[in-house]
């Protein structure tokens, strides 16, 4: 697998054990259906248990039955799972970084017990409700309300392209509390909405053309009625979902990787295989070209995502960082998934192999948890102190 300047050789043996175990899963056990599972429209659910059995749902947290892994061993773990298809990492990012990790962060020690375990295992599936309908970019304008009473808190509102909504145990959903305060001023609280209460419904979202191997859906909350205790007492206010936020943006700058090395191998194996004029493709120069700039762009995201994990393990990451290297690792891999694609003529654009898939999962990796253009933004606000999104 292409490691340019040997950054794997640095690996501690935990993160090669990791990496080894997930990338054989992965080949032996998923990657020979995934193809078909993109084209059909579905996630391999049979494989969730066995994922939380290997360990592949928040490993980076302590406690409650997750090992505690290297902020590195995390990534490595998000590039295999991509490196095979975006909806895995999806999947295994939501799960961990989006409904695990506020749980862990923000939850109280009776939710931790009850969830963390079940979660980790596989065994219940979570999803995380922010994006709405009319607000995607500014999920600070939600519109779903949470209305405090003497039972608990009634919860209206609408989530759009939420990951594992349709098969999801409990959702954590984020609202505004209209009842914290006084002067009318509603906070953001996360709630923990499971997915059977009376007024919850979950419909999936079919048609698209993008991460299609991936369960997505809605979350509608029609006076929804959870007890008080399913409040996330330990935030409130936009920085609990953007906390989360930045730990799934995390994983997908590595996740991309994941994916443009998978196109590039492909690529790499097809130039030397494939035979026109009386050779392999891999003479000609236009190839050669294409292949030297395919490992110049993925090995200097490498080194944004392993700069990214030393940053993290030694508390001095900032969100900031982490805009820059999701901004920037699929861009890299949007394009240079196009290119492996180019590079295989007409038989790209199957789905014997990757690129064309990658490809069309990068569509959606780009728009999601922050666009491109939002990350843009962010930057420029942290490089000039002036912010360009304000209304």
């Amino acid at each position: 697998m292409l490691d340019y300047l040997s950054l794997e050789a640095d690996l501690e043996a935990e993160e090669r054990l990791i990496r080894d175990t997930a990338r054989e899963f992965l080949e032996t056990e998923v990657a020979p259906d995934i193809g078909d599972h993109f084209e059909n429209g579905t996630f391999p659910t049979d494989l969730i248990p066995e994922m939380g059995e290997m360990g592949f749902y928040a490993p980076n947290l302590e406690g409650y039955g997750s090992p505690n892994v290297s902020e590195t061993a995390y990534g490595l773990l998000m590039q295999e799972l991509e490196a095979c298809d975006s909806g895995l990492r999806s999947m295994a990012s939501v799960q961990g970084a989006l409904v695990m990790y506020p749980i862990h962060a923000y939850g109280s020690e009776a939710q931790k017990e009850e969830w963390l375990p079940k979660l980790g295992a596989g065994e219940a599936v979570g999803c995380f409700g922010l994006t709405e309908p009319e607000h995607g970019s500014n999920p600070s304008g939600m519109e779903t309300r949470a209305e405090k009473d003497a039972d608990g808190y009634v919860l209206n509102g609408s989530k759009t392209w939420i990951t594992n909504s349709p098969i999801a145990d409990v959702a954590v959903v984020w609202a505004k509390d209209r009842s914290s305060d006084e002067t009318g001023g509603d906070a953001v609280r996360g709630f923990l909405v499971e997915t059977d209460r009376d007024g919850v419904s979950t419909n999936k979202i079919t048609e698209k053309l993008s991460l299609r191997a991936s369960i997505t859906g809605e979350i509608g909350l029609n006076d929804v009625r959870v007890p008080e205790e399913n409040v996330l007492p330990g935030v409130e206010g936009m920085k609990g979902p953007l906390s989360c936020l930045t730990q799934a943006r995390y994983g997908i700058a590595w996740g991309a990787v994941g994916a443009a090395r998978d196109c590039f191998e492909t690529a790499r194996r097809y130039a030397t295989d494939r035979e026109q004029f009386g050779g392999p493709i891999g003479r000609f120069q236009l190839q050669q070209d294409k292949l030297a700039e395919m490992a110049t762009q993925i090995t200097l995201a490498q080194l944004l995502a392993y700069r990214l994990a030393k940053l993290k393990e030694r508390g001095d990451l900032r969100p900031q960082h982490v805009s820059m290297a999701k901004r920037n690792n699929v861009r890299m891999a949007r394009e240079q998934s196009r290119v492996a694609r180019e590079m295989l003529g007409g038989n790209g654009i199957t789905t014997d192999y990757s690129p064309m898939r990658h490809l069309a999962n990068m569509e959606t990796v780009y728009t999601y948890e922050g666009t491109h253009d939002i990350h843009t933004l962010v930057l420029g606000h942290d490089l000039t102190g002036i912010p360009a999104y304000d209304g």
